[in-house]
């Protein structure tokens, strides 16, 4: 389980001007810009782009930005001043402003495109033009990348209007997901899954736009009103933000010899991709075939470890298509996600994701996006035999790596030594028999309890007496692997630092970003400092609130049990 990065003790960056001169763009500098793009940035109808790594855009202001949220431990591993979250200029670049930039830091932002691959399938029919060179950040725009404590860091605002990959949209985002994904990142951050992290939070007070969503106490599968929602900006932050997808994107060019620079392109972008994510991993003094051998290395195990962690905390992506991907291996695009509450491998929030990308398929989806990965890169290995055999063996271990991975977290669930597969399938079957909460049962049995009554907290269905008998059976070869290991002390601890104590609970998280769009930010901040601190025992009335199981009212429940990708 990975941990959250500690930090300075004191904030270096107090000031706006402080906080520009940490500028500096690898990207931009050292790959290639759209060679149809505009100079200025000026570039928001959506169009084909046929070459180059990114357009240069500036984005769209939002009017009379208001301060929600930033993300205080982000800020402080940064070396930020809390301050400069409502600092004038900062607000201003933040929520789209990009005139508040000043040198050394240039006057518009970037957005980059990608291909479409769906569980390992190539896809081009959604682009616009029936060609693929529509796809991209559609209201995605990087405006900032600099290094902060000698880490580098993208920041990306979400929502910042459109770009060439629009496809036609308005290229904003509402507050409802805007809330959902601050709040989503930083909370995976604190449960120790890698992932994207949260800057900054801001709303417009006077622009909104039309939405589909679901009505109050609608059991409807889809969208069944049209609502107003205020346009907000989020600002993600992440050591880059190349997908899978973006790698896709240049091989499919090299495949195709769709310009006579196409494959120094890939070869360009996978470089970067090395320096971005890998460089403290991968020898820059290999040679280039063995550097993209460590590479494919390197990301299987970052992927395979990260869907292990997702099922670990019951964390579903929802749509884990190629572009969703991160090439760094962590967690990106907090669009249709949810988290499992009553425990179903088949559990799938978003209604339009089907079950190819439900919980416990995530392996799966992964492999199928590893393939993809795999495929780009292969073009660049084409004049080197045996630096192929290699990069295939790496591909054809995959499920193998991803299945110790899992392995390793079940064991690890369950406070075990080594994985038992016999234990592990009777335990699925039960609970899903007893319609567990997937995080309050864990939980509690991270206490070792010698009888089951314990566990039925947990349980949102009545068990027979057989059911019981069959859970105490269960329960007690359990605690015999579990003695034969640490002293049950030792094993509990352990187990509550793997089994968090606060899940992400939709119907919490409902009133929050309703309540945001009267103006209130309470909630969003309470569940700030709840969700900081997943594993904790928190104060009795957190846990009263926090620590139950789903009200019968919300099962079935529109924008709370399922929800269209509608942001």
């Amino acid at each position: 389980m990975t941990q959250p990065s500690t930090s300075p003790d004191k904030p270096r960056v107090t000031t706006f001007d402080e906080f520009v001169q940490q500028v500096d763009y690898s990207l931009m500098d050292s790959l290639n810009a759209d060679p149809d793009a505009t100079t200025d940035g000026d570039d928001h109808r959506a169009r084909q782009v046929f070459s180059g790594h990114f357009v240069p855009v500036t984005p769209t202001p939002i009017g009379q930005p208001e301060y929600v949220a930033h993300s205080h431990s982000l800020f402080h591993e940064l070396g930020l001043s809390d301050k400069l979250a409502q600092d004038h200029k900062f607000t201003q670049l933040f929520s789209g402003d990009i005139s508040a930039a000043r040198a050394p830091m240039r006057n518009f932002g970037w957005a980059t495109g990608y291909a479409l691959s769906i569980y390992g399938t190539e896809y081009v029919r959604q682009c616009p033009f029936g060609t693929g060179n529509g796809y991209g950040d559609g209201r995605a725009i990087s405006v900032f990348e600099g290094v902060f404590n000698g880490q580098r860091w993208e920041m990306q605002l979400k929502g910042g209007g459109p770009t060439p990959y629009c496809r036609g949209a308005d290229g904003r985002a509402v507050l409802r997901s805007s809330v959902r994904e601050f709040l989503a990142q930083e909370y995976m951050h604190a449960l120790g899954v890698p992932t994207s992290r949260s800057l900054t939070l801001y709303v417009s007070k006077t622009d909104t736009v039309s939405r589909p969503w679901y009505s109050d106490h609608s059991n409807s599968f889809d969208p069944d009103i049209i609502t107003e929602n205020p346009v907000a900006i989020s600002t993600r932050v992440a050591p880059s933000f190349l997908r899978v997808g973006q790698i896709e994107l240049f091989a499919r060019r090299a495949r195709s010899h769709t310009h006579d620079n196409a494959l120094e392109e890939l070869r360009m972008i996978v470089m970067h991709l090395i320096a971005r994510e890998y460089q403290d991993e991968i020898d820059p003094s290999l040679n280039f075939s063995d550097q993209v051998i460590e590479l494919a290395r390197l990301f299987r195990q970052r992927l395979s470890a990260l869907v292990a962690n997702w099922l670990r905390v019951g964390y579903c992506q929802g749509n884990f298509n190629s572009d969703n991907c991160a090439a760094g291996g962590f967690t990106l695009d907090y669009g249709p996600f949810g988290f499992c509450e009553v425990f179903d491998p088949e559990f799938q929030p978003w209604t339009g994701g089907g079950q190819h990308f439900s919980f416990f398929n995530q392996p799966t989806a992964a492999e199928a996006n590893f393939h993809m990965f795999w495929t780009a890169i292969r073009p660049l290995l084409a004049d080197d035999n045996e630096a192929l055999e290699r990069l295939d063996q790496i591909r054809r271990d995959f499920q193998e790596v991803m299945q110790d991975e899992l392995h390793h977290i079940w064991a690890a669930k369950l406070g075990l030594a080594e994985f038992n597969l016999d234990l592990f399938k009777e335990l699925v079957t039960l609970m899903r028999r007893s319609e567990v909460d997937y995080t309050m049962f864990f939980r509690e049995l991270s206490h070792i309890p010698e009888d089951i009554a314990p566990l039925k907290k947990s349980f949102y269905a009545k068990t027979s007496p057989e059911l019981d008998e069959k859970w105490q059976s269960w329960l007690s070869s359990w605690r015999d692997l579990v003695l034969a290991g640490d002293d049950l002390s030792t094993a509990a601890d352990e187990m509550k630092r793997v089994n968090p104590k606060y899940a992400w609970r939709e119907w919490l998280i409902v009133p929050a970003y309703r309540q945001a769009t009267q103006g209130d930010y309470s909630l969003i901040k309470e569940l700030q400092e709840v969700l900081s601190r997943p594993y904790d025992e928190q104060s009795k009335q957190i846990e009263e609130k926090y620590y139950r199981l789903r009200p019968q009212e919300y099962f079935n429940a529109g924008g709370v049990s399922h929800y269209s990708c509608s942001s």
